[in-house]
């Protein structure tokens, strides 16, 4: 049975309580080339973190901050 080592969310490391949809350089971390969120299992991200990033992604997209489709 092989072991995982379990990684540590980026953002709890950097003891980060929210993600700003302003702050794009930060979001450009979490999507592919494409334009899609990464999913948590290849980010490391926790859920809390994860639902953050998501809805900050939308919220630079209706903004126009990040594209929908690269």
């Amino acid at each position: 049975m092989p072991t995982y080592k379990h990684r540590q969310c980026k953002l709890c490391k950097e003891d980060a309580n929210h993600v700003d949809y302003k702050n794009v350089p930060s979001l450009i971390r979490f999507l592919t080339r494409y334009g899609k969120i990464v999913p948590r299992y290849y980010s490391g991200s926790c859920i809390k973190h994860q639902k953050m990033i998501s809805k900050a992604v939308k919220n630079a997209r209706v903004m126009a901050l990040i594209p929908f489709v690269r």
